[in-house]
């Protein structure tokens, strides 16, 4: 049987980073790990993780978070910085 650890062991992102995911869609953390894994393994989906990330600092600072506001941009350095997006050289 596969644990919680171990299913984050294969979606090639941090449980932070998941976490983020699992807040701004609702859902449980290991449904979040599922949609985390399919799109980080997507060059679309690694915007679409940031963007998520960029929401939830976003809703901390409306909902008077500063603290967790700080803790989701520290995720979304780690996150850029493990993930980078390579724009296409024009051909």
């Amino acid at each position: 049987m596969l644990t919680y650890e171990d299913c984050v062991g294969l979606t090639d992102l941090e449980e932070d980073e998941i976490e983020a995911i699992a807040q701004h869609e609702h859902m449980p953390e290991i449904v979040a790990a599922e949609l985390g894994c399919c799109l980080v393994h997507d060059p679309k989906g690694i915007p679409q993780i940031k963007q998520i990330i960029l929401d939830d600092i976003e809703d901390a600072y409306r909902h008077g978070h500063p603290g967790e506001a700080r803790h989701w941009k520290e995720v979304l350095e780690h996150f850029s910085v493990n993930h980078p997006v390579f724009e296409r050289e024009a051909a």
